[in-house]
C-alpha cells in the first residue's frame, strides 16, 4: 500500500500509523504536542478554578517535576542518546513535544556548554495574552526545576542558568534564555 499524506480517503480496518507518509507523520506529531500543551494549559486552569492559582502551581511543579525526569528517560532511551553531557541532554530536549512548538536557537560551546534562546513560545504568549501575570511564575518558578529535572536524567551536575526571562518589554524581546553547563 502506499503511504498515505492524509486520511480522507477509504476506511482503512488495520490502519497503523506506519501507513502515513513521513510529512504525515511529522505533521501529526506536531498535533500531539500541541495537544499535550492543550492538555497541560487545561488541567492547570481546571486546578486553578477550583482551588486557585496558589495551589493550580503547586500542583503544575509537583506534575512537571516528575514528567519532564520520565519524558527524558523514555526520549533518551527511545533514541539511544547515550553520555551524560550537555550535548545529550540537548539533543534530547530537540525532540520533545513542547520543543516542536516554540522557535529557538541552541548554540553549543563544547560538549558541556550550551545556551538556548527562545524566540517564540506559544505558552508565553498566551499568558501575556492572559494578562494576570502568570507568566512570572511559570517562566521563573516552574520553568527552572523543569529544566534542572530534565537535565539530571543525563548529569545531576548540569547546571541550569537563566540569562532572561519574562516579563518582556515588547512582543519584539526574546522570549528567555538559558545557559546549561557542566
Amino acid at each position: 500500500m502506499k503511504k498515505m499524506d492524509d486520511y480522507s480517503g477509504k476506511f482503512v480496518p488495520n490502519l497503523k500509523l506506519h501507513d502515513f507518509s513521513s510529512n504525515a507523520l511529522a505533521e501529526l506529531l506536531t498535533l500531539y504536542a500541541k495537544l499535550y500543551l492543550a492538555m497541560d494549559a487545561s488541567w492547570y486552569l481546571a486546578v486553578k478554578g477550583r482551588l486557585g492559582n496558589q495551589e493550580a502551581l503547586a500542583c503544575d511543579l509537583q506534575a512537571w517535576e516528575s514528567m519532564c525526569k520520565y519524558e527524558m528517560a523514555m526520549i533518551k532511551r527511545r533514541l539511544k542518546i547515550r553520555g551524560n553531557d550537555v550535548i545529550s541532554f540537548m539533543k534530547a530536549t530537540q525532540v520533545c513535544p513542547w520543543f516542536q512548538l516554540i522557535e529557538s536557537k541552541i548554540e553549543i560551546n563544547g560538549k558541556n556548554s550550551a545556551r538556548l534562546t527562545v524566540t517564540y513560545c506559544p505558552t508565553l504568549n498566551a499568558l501575556e495574552q492572559e494578562g494576570t501575570g502568570r507568566e512570572e511564575q511559570i517562566c521563573n518558578i516552574v520553568e527552572p526545576k523543569i529544566f534542572k529535572g530534565c537535565a539530571s536524567v543525563f548529569n545531576p551536575d548540569i547546571q541550569v542558568r537563566c540569562l532572561k526571562s519574562p516579563p518582556r518589554e515588547s512582543k519584539d524581546d526574546i522570549c528567555c534564555r538559558w545557559e546549561f553547563s557542566l
